[in-house]
């Protein structure tokens, strides 16, 4: 048997593997069989003659390309806000794609589409294929330990966010409230502010922030009226920012970020602001000005 014959034996043998990880991570059969197919292309050109695990092999350039698909995904719908942008989901076998997201839950499906790219692999890898964080680390370019926080965090979001508690998740209309957000606060509109805010919104700061002079925040603030409280007159400086895949804003100082406020929206209204401050979590979210 020749090279090229193993080869491909070896990848049918791993194929549906390949396509269930892509899948989780993509979210669409199309998608996914074009990670699967160019995974299939970097094996053909690379010399796997000292792997000792090609499916561990194989899982890893599944990841790495299911990555780089997301990261272009939001690319293209970060320069498509404002038109009607349409995300390509268009099966060869949708009857195929049907069963697939019947297998993977078309809950989790949502939940998982609302996590940054970064977040998504490590809970995919981890925790549906047992893939360890040492091995997941070199993927996202993360030390272990960031790679164990970004599963954290995901675990986080995929066990407390229920698939219709209503969060927005299309970056146009969030930026839209945002940016209304932060123009209200800056001009000290407090009316506007109320408007844009749930009445049971809530504010966290972490202790960085808060310790910070002049920041004014509490731990926690609760309610429209002291959350807007909280805010009017300020948000100068303050910069629209893409946050580990949510549109928020992001304060720096010299080039450097300080602070991020991390919008949740649901029906049109802020429900919740996180403001961050403490340099590790920082340097762990998936951040980017945007202009």
């Amino acid at each position: 048997m020749d090279r090229s014959q193993f080869l491909a034996e070896r990848f049918e043998a791993n194929r549906s593997h390949l396509r269930s990880v892509a899948y989780r991570m993509l979210g669409s059969m199309t998608d996914a069989d074009d990670a699967v197919q160019e995974t299939w292309l970097r094996l053909s050109r690379t010399d796997t003659s000292g792997v000792e695990n090609l499916t561990a092999w194989l899982t890893t350039v599944v990841a790495r390309v299911s990555l780089d698909m997301l990261r272009s995904r939001g690319s293209r719908r970060e320069e498509q806000m404002g038109d009607d942008f349409v995300e390509r989901a268009d099966p060869a076998d949708p009857e195929q794609e049907a069963v697939m997201a019947d297998s993977v839950g078309l809950a989790l499906l949502v939940v998982l589409d609302t996590l940054a790219p970064a977040e998504r692999l490590a809970f995919v890898l981890h925790d549906m294929f047992a893939v360890p964080f040492d091995e997941i680390a070199p993927i996202l370019g993360r030390s272990t330990a960031a790679a164990k926080q970004l599963a954290s965090r995901a675990r986080r979001r995929v066990q407390g966010a229920a698939p219709d508690d209503g969060i927005e998740t299309d970056t146009t209309r969030q930026r839209a409230v945002v940016e209304a957000f932060l123009a209200a606060s800056r001009g000290g509109d407090f009316d506007a502010l109320l408007a844009l805010l749930d009445p049971d919104v809530v504010l966290r700061a972490d202790s960085t922030v808060v310790r910070r002079p002049r920041s004014g925040l509490q731990p926690e603030v609760r309610g429209a009226p002291a959350v807007a409280g909280a805010f009017v007159g300020r948000a100068q400086g303050t910069q629209i920012a893409m946050i580990d895949g949510f549109v928020g804003a992001v304060w720096a100082l010299g080039g450097r970020p300080r602070a991020v406020f991390d919008f949740r929206i649901a029906n049109g209204k802020i429900v919740s602001i996180e403001t961050v401050g403490d340099p590790e979590r920082l340097a762990q979210m998936e951040l980017e000005v945007l202009s």
